[in-house]
């Protein structure tokens, strides 16, 4: 059997198990599983890994490990060291080796929607997947400011420092927070929604439920909305060319 998988905390909602468990139906692809490791504490990784040494080939790092992950692999792709942040794991002759697919899925699934009005981004949360999402902005052009629970770095900034007049120079905001995901689905990024018109985008790295809290506010207010099941798709697929190539 080839054998994959996912590692974080929690997993119940997790989006890559029934993916891949669907693709492997679709594509006669029997020797393959897909398995969910549930690790809830930081430390338990290195166990995780010398355990599964022999036995996968590759796994899929979800919150809340796409940084903190990187300390305790034997590698790093060049293109995920300059994120910081891995979301794709691949052994290669008995080590690990860390890769970001999150960036190749956001670059795949925002560049039909951009127009002359996303010239600057309102990037909600600062965690892992928010650098791939910042790391593609940048290299597209898109100045970026990360709105977090409290400004750590010259390019961030607090949810209560935001206000109308800065809102209006940034028609483009990204959720890459867990927030509004089933089965907390009322939940949002408190920011001032009433700002919002019609030449805004709003991007949701949350695909469930489809249409989300965040999401919701724009639409009501004229604004195009996307979730993030493409992204996921995207990255997944691409996750999958790492293990086989």
């Amino acid at each position: 059997m080839r054998n994959f998988g996912l590692i974080g905390f929690p997993l119940e909602h997790s989006f890559s198990p029934a993916f891949f468990k669907s693709k492997f139906e679709r594509e006669n692809l029997s020797d393959c599983v897909y398995t969910a490791f549930p690790i809830n504490r930081l430390e338990d990784i290195p166990a995780f890994l010398n355990q599964r040494s022999e036995s996968l080939i590759g796994f899929n790092v979800t919150i809340p490990y796409k940084q903190s992950i990187i300390p305790f692999l034997d590698e790093i792709d060049e293109h995920a060291a300059k994120i910081a942040a891995v979301n794709t794991v691949k052994r290669i002759d008995g080590k690990w080796k860390g890769f970001n697919t999150d960036y190749f899925g956001f670059k795949k699934s925002i560049g039909p929607f951009l127009d002359q009005n996303h010239e600057r981004a309102l990037v909600l949360g600062s965690g892992g997947a928010a650098k791939a999402i910042i790391a593609v902005l940048n290299d597209i052009g898109v100045q970026t400011l990360t709105i977090s629970r409290k400004s750590e770095s010259i390019n961030e900034m607090a949810y209560s420092e935001l206000g109308p007049e800065l809102m209006k120079h940034f028609k483009l905001i990204i959720n890459t927070t867990p927030l509004g995901t089933f089965p907390d689905i009322d939940s949002k990024a408190p920011i001032p929604y009433d700002c919002i018109t019609q030449d805004y985008l709003l991007y949701d790295l949350v695909y469930n439920p489809a249409v989300t809290a965040f999401m919701k506010e724009g639409l009501n207010r004229g604004a195009r909305a996307v979730n993030g099941y493409n992204m996921l798709v995207l990255q997944a697929e691409k996750a999958w060319e790492i293990w086989n190539s």
